[in-house]
């Protein structure tokens, strides 16, 4: 794969980890049957089919959503933890907006596990996401968050 082909692969894989999150936040799906569903429903779909909404999802780099999302799964303690560390005084995780906190998660879990993905790439990427469902204010809240997580899961 090339590397035009490849980031635009993990940019839409970095959309569908966001809201596989989010849903797996609202309605308590399982990893498995989450994972599944994404992979059965949306990640496999081309533009031709039904829904054109999901036609973003097509070409999505499934191993990196399926580590995206089986990361945040199995590190939010720490990830939150992270998050709430760089929050104003007085906001907690759970005053955050619910999309917000997995595009939050999301990113702060690329920062600390994937050593592959450069700080910029992450945090570009995120901010991107964050637009895609915010206005710029509120990426650029993604933006500062991010950078304070990187400065210490990426320090030396």
């Amino acid at each position: 794969m090339n590397a035009p082909a490849r980031s635009k692969a993990r940019s839409a894989a970095r959309l569908a980890a966001v809201q596989a999150l989010y849903q797996q936040h609202m309605e308590g799906t399982a990893l498995i049957k989450l994972l599944d569903e994404f992979h059965q429903h949306r990640l496999g779909r081309t533009i031709d089919d039904d829904a054109f909404d999901d036609a973003e999802y097509a070409d999505a780099e499934v191993p990196f959503f399926d580590d995206v999302v089986r990361g945040v799964d199995a590190r939010r303690e720490e990830i939150d933890d992270l998050l709430t560390g760089r929050l104003a005084a007085g906001w907690s995780i759970a005053r955050l907006d619910k999309a917000m906190l997995q595009v939050l998660r999301a990113g702060t879990y690329e920062l600390i596990a994937r050593a592959d993905v450069p700080v910029a790439v992450a945090i570009s990427e995120y901010v991107d996401v964050a637009k895609a469902f915010f206005d710029d204010g509120q990426a650029k809240f993604v933006n500062g968050i991010l950078d304070a997580v990187a400065k210490d899961a990426r320090a030396g």
